[in-house]
């Protein structure tokens, strides 16, 4: 299997070349008729791999998970025990998973509605006239029309072509673009870098490559989650722990004198395993995502994989395109600059002839609304645009050959004073910030085929073409933004290294103060160490081939730096791919938003802050909610533990459980996980919730135990009910001091929302048909000071612990500014 995650291509070559041989479709496409019998025998493009789960899939996914079925299993043995308060717990679950799926399914609906909004089209051939339509009504034997920046959505065979190159390393890992000329197929899923051609589709739907390779691609391709990663992890190690210690609380609480019977025994247990079942932690972790997602799809950012949310917070360096991320995108005609005598009718024939030969981009688009195409077609030979090449060129017949492109490359290795006066006076107009085109003629045809082709001997530069940008006005905002929060920029472009340096100096990248200190990419070392320190030092590159900003990317990874790469053209979609984070703009190929993880809707870079300070958010809250459900876990253990050791009945009843998981980590872990938070990604989070979490739960479940054990000691008379309120309050105020010191700093909601959270405990202990009949409390005279006593040297021991595990809070948040836009 290739490196990069693709599949070898050797399986599906036989089906390909099988299907070259089916019977050709007219040059006018399908009939209506014919399209209606495909699509009446299924033969269309519909495919069973989904972008988001069913209802069924997420019900299933919210309710049928292990820890569920170990609750359920409890639940089960505490209603047989005899006390229904005991079974009260079951009543979270429910309402957990009831939670899960109504949000899920919230979002899926508004994910979507933006889903089909973004969704590409496919351009199809019928009764004689193209049109666009859903990639998923496209039926066998469709004549496709593809044009550079599209993904082939269908597998095919080329029945005409016009210089069709493509790049199938999305699919095989094989870096070149592949010439395709006709007879030869096209695979579902590789994108169209040169040229157009027309094919007839030979397999869809399920059949086609790129559906029975989404699995295993998708596989491959999703975003890393250090929460997920480190959630999962959790997990298992909780897991394991519950199957070691089970066996070993059940024997205890059998074989403890404080049981009176198999009911306490069983009730003590239930107790112990609830406590240590994280219920809620990857509800919250899934929730937090899914708020965070809507959020940002509110703000015309579709987020296509919902790690990305998290992951785009842990990033350090951005790399942009220039031209669609730092400009506009909207690429216009300005004017011409004469190099020679050729008039300007022939000048205007030659570059209406070029854009009608190749119209699959955005200058020839620009420069098709001014320079209408010749009356005698396109031209007899024709070579497309390519990224690589950076220039397209056409042999009109009986006319010279015209070639278009950037000055110093359709003008390397051509010597002579026009040739230097030419690229002197390019150079000056793109150091101003300009986009310079060149068109040179000679009378020799261009030479080789496909990615090999060469220029024609005896260019002479004929005229400047020069093409206009608008800097987007929210451009210096947001690089400020990354700036101040300590994010690198590198603007990684395919136009001339003066106009990128220009551009990157006039928005305020770093490191750049003009048109000279952009690096040209073509001095680029292939060494990849050297690559890396190159890329490391400097922040702009022009002349830059798609497959060195693939190279750059990788080249920063290496280097330990998370990195997004941001762009809108065929040109960025593989390094889109291989960035930590890809960023697409809504405007762009359908190439590039179909591998990017973000897709800006309405082209707005000023969305990305938004994006950062998500993904910082979810970070951040999701660590204050796996503090507050670890400090339970490790609580409970500890409890446990002891009993195992004492031979003691278990210090809380699971009625007391499920009031003290509701006040101190529930409820306020939901809230703690959707309010604001701008603190800056420090990594760790694993390590830091185990730092944090292990000594607080030692000391909370040690003091609930000393609360326990001092009940019985001092007070004969007391039993296990009247030992177990001092134990559960103990419990609840350390806990609620624990919330305390993770809702730091406490704004006005979190103080409301601690101050309600002790009220509703101080009414639920107070009132005598709650605290007796429900929670199973005895209270006596000396409960609340000898409570007391157990707690202070506990919240002390918790403020200790805080101090050295957790980062600092204030100075952090005071630091961030606020989102752009």
């Amino acid at each position: 299997m290739p490196a990069d995650g693709g599949t070898a291509v050797e399986p599906v070559r036989p089906h390909l070349e099988a299907a070259v041989e089916r019977p050709r479709t007219p040059v006018g496409g399908l009939s209506a008729a014919q399209v209606a019998e495909r699509t009446a025998a299924g033969l269309v493009n519909a495919t069973t791999v989904r972008t988001s789960r069913t209802v069924g899939q997420i019900v299933r996914a919210n309710v049928l998970t292990f820890f569920n079925g170990l609750l359920a299993a409890l639940w089960v043995v505490a209603v047989a025990s005899g006390r229904w308060q005991n079974a009260l717990f079951g009543g979270v679950v429910v309402a957990n998973a009831g939670i899960g799926i109504v949000q899920e399914l919230r979002a899926k609906r508004t994910l979507d509605r933006l889903a089909v909004l973004n969704a590409p089209r496919a351009r199809v051939v019928r009764d004689g006239v193209l049109s666009e339509l859903a990639p998923a009504d496209v039926v066998l034997d469709d004549l496709l029309e593809v044009r550079a920046g599209d993904q082939v959505p269908t597998d095919a065979v080329v029945r005409s072509s016009a210089g069709l190159a493509v790049d199938e390393s999305l699919l095989t890992g094989e870096a070149e673009p592949v010439a395709k000329d006709p007879g030869d197929a096209l695979w579902s899923g590789s994108i169209v870098v040169a040229g157009s051609a027309r094919a007839q589709t030979t397999a869809v739907g399920d059949d086609a490559y790129a559906a029975r390779l989404a699995t295993e691609a998708r596989r491959f391709t999703t975003t890393y989650s250090e929460l997920v990663a480190s959630t999962n992890r959790l997990l298992r190690w909780i897991a394991v722990v519950l199957v070691v210690v089970t066996p070993a609380v059940l024997w205890s609480q059998f074989r403890s004198e404080d049981n009176v019977g198999w009911r306490d025994a069983v009730t003590g247990t239930v107790a112990a395993l609830v406590g240590m079942i994280p219920e809620g932690l990857v509800l919250l972790t899934t929730l937090a995502f899914m708020v965070a997602t809507v959020a940002l799809a509110r703000r015309q950012t579709l987020v296509q994989e919902l790690p990305a949310v998290e992951g785009l917070a842990r990033v350090d360096v951005v790399c942009l395109d220039k031209t669609g991320t730092l400009t506009s995108g909207d690429v216009r005609f300005d004017r011409l600059e004469p190099l020679d005598g050729t008039g300007p009718d022939a000048v205007a024939t030659a570059l209406g002839a070029l854009v009608a030969a190749d119209a699959a981009n955005a200058t020839a688009a620009a420069l098709a609304a001014v320079f209408p195409p010749p009356p005698d077609g396109r031209g007899t030979e024709v070579v497309p645009f390519s990224s690589a090449r950076k220039w397209s060129a056409v042999r009109p017949p009986g006319d010279r050959t015209w070639v278009l492109g950037a000055p110093e490359m359709v003008l390397a290795g051509t010597p002579g004073a026009e040739s230097e006066a030419a690229r002197e006076r390019a150079e000056r107009l793109a150091a101003e910030g300009r986009r310079v085109l060149l068109l040179a003629a000679s009378p020799a045809p261009a030479s080789g085929e496909g990615e090999e082709v060469r220029l024609p001997d005896g260019l002479r530069p004929v005229a400047l073409v020069l093409m206009a940008e608008q800097i987007r006005p929210d451009a210096a905002e947001v690089l400020r933004y990354f700036t101040e929060q300590g994010v690198a920029l590198k603007v990684i472009s395919g136009d001339s290294p003066r106009t990128v340096g220009a551009v990157a100096a006039a928005v305020g990248v770093p490191g750049v103060g003009g048109a000279g200190d952009a690096v040209d990419a073509r001095t680029l070392p292939e060494d990849d160490d050297a690559l890396a320190d190159v890329v490391e030092r400097a922040s702009a590159f022009g002349r830059v081939t798609p497959h060195q900003k693939r190279a750059m990317v990788r080249a920063l990874q290496r280097r330990g730096h998370v990195v997004a790469m941001t762009g809108d053209g065929v040109n960025d979609a593989l390094a889109l791919k291989d960035a930590d984070i890809g960023v697409a703009m809504g405007n762009g190929s359908p190439a590039t938003r179909a591998v990017a993880q973000l897709v800006l809707l309405d082209g707005r870079f000023a969305h990305l802050p938004d994006a950062v300070a998500e993904g910082r958010r979810v970070i951040a809250n999701i660590e204050r909610a796996a503090n507050l459900f670890l400090v339970k876990n490790v609580y409970s253990l500890v409890m446990a533990l002891i009993t195992v050791a004492t031979v003691a009945a278990y210090p809380l009843a699971p009625v007391q459980l499920t009031l003290i998981s509701t006040v101190t980590i529930g409820v306020p872990g939901f809230f703690l996980a959707l309010l604001p938070n701008r603190r800056r990604y420090v990594p760790g989070f694993l390590r830091r919730v185990l730092t944090f979490s292990l000594p607080v739960g030692v000391v909370t479940g040690a003091a609930a135990y000393t609360g326990y054990a001092l009940t019985r000691w001092l007070d004969r008379t007391a039993g296990v009910d009247a030992a177990r309120t001092t134990a559960t309050l103990v419990v609840l105020a350390v806990a609620l001091w624990t919330l305390v010191v993770l809702a730091r700093p406490l704004s006005g909601v979190k103080v409301v929302l601690v101050l309600a959270l002790t009220g509703v405990t101080a009414i639920v202990l107070a009132v005598p048909a709650l605290a007796h009949d429900v929670l199973l409390l005895e209270w006596s005279i000396p409960v609340l000071p000898l409570a007391a006593a157990v707690v202070v040297p506990a919240v002390l021991l918790v403020e200790l612990a805080a101090r050295r595990a957790l980062p600092p809070t204030g100075a952090t948040a005071r630091r961030s500014r606020a989102p752009v836009g």
